[in-house]
């Protein structure tokens, strides 16, 4: 994606990392790592609102929560971006919030251009690797919802992509835990990134929804999840709907949308 003007663009940062730069077209302000790829998205006049589609489906997440759960337990995100499932989580819904990003320029363009909060007793945005954070920092069994989007400025596949990555996802999931993981549906390595999650979760945890028509597919998986029934999936999808509709949340949509996950009737490899 492209935008009419420039706002600003970062110095280069530490070795290896990518500059970012932000863009502002139509109301709407984006990030980039170096390259013309929208890695984050914000309405400026409406900054709790989630402005991309994918990014949205991200949080179908909640669909696997029962009523009475949600905006209770930890939420973290993985690969920040623009931020804009962490100021959800952190503020509309109400949740303990952490967020692990690698590059120190994203976080301080989201504290910058995203109206991204300062630490506090709800949140914590911590700048290292995911994978670093998964096997040294975290809490086996303390997430209740973990969203992922790990891309580099190619955006060509997932930066941690392997099974002992879902499994250490997985492992800090507590019973009922949801993750979601951004994945493009369109490209050679969403097969074999679906197949290393339901290795890592079992088939039964994991489903997907239908790719936005950039071609992201958001896979949602469960550690233990219970799936509900179709009346239950209903009632969560108003509630979700009637509180945070406004700001994007198509949950009666995104119904229409999910699909088990099925093995591929030939081998993959990869």
């Amino acid at each position: 994606m492209t935008a009419r003007r420039t706002a600003a663009t970062t110095e280069s940062g530490p070795p290896g990392l990518q500059p970012v730069t932000i863009s502002e077209c139509d109301g709407v302000r984006y990030l980039h790592l170096g390259s013309i790829w929208v890695q984050g998205a914000m309405r400026i006049r409406k900054p709790d609102a989630i402005e991309l589609d994918y990014v949205q489906r991200m949080l179908a997440s909640l669909l696997w929560l029962p009523i009475g759960a949600l905006g209770q337990g930890r939420a973290v995100q993985l690969g920040l971006g623009a931020g804009a499932i962490t100021r959800f989580t952190h503020g509309p819904l109400g949740m303990d919030s952490t967020a692990v990003e690698i590059n120190p320029r994203v976080i301080d363009a989201g504290r910058l251009w995203f109206r991204l909060p300062e630490d506090g007793p709800r949140l914590r945005v911590l700048c290292m690797d995911a994978m670093h954070w998964l096997e040294r920092e975290a809490v086996p069994g303390s997430v209740r919802l973990l969203h992922i989007d790990l891309y580099d400025q190619d955006a060509a596949a997932p930066v941690l992509d392997d099974e002992a990555f879902y499994a250490a996802c997985r492992r800090v999931l507590e019973p009922g835990g949801v993750m979601s993981v951004n994945l493009f549906g369109r490209h050679a390595s969403f097969a074999v990134s679906a197949a290393r999650i339901a290795a890592a979760f079992g088939a039964d945890q994991v489903w997907s929804l239908r790719p936005t028509l950039e071609g992201n597919t958001v896979v949602v998986a469960g550690q233990g999840v219970v799936v509900p029934s179709r009346e239950d999936l209903l009632q969560r999808a108003a509630t979700i709907e009637q509180r945070w509709g406004d700001l994007g949340l198509k949950a009666r949509a995104w119904l229409r949308m999910v699909r088990p996950w099925r093995p591929p009737t030939r081998p993959v490899t990869g």
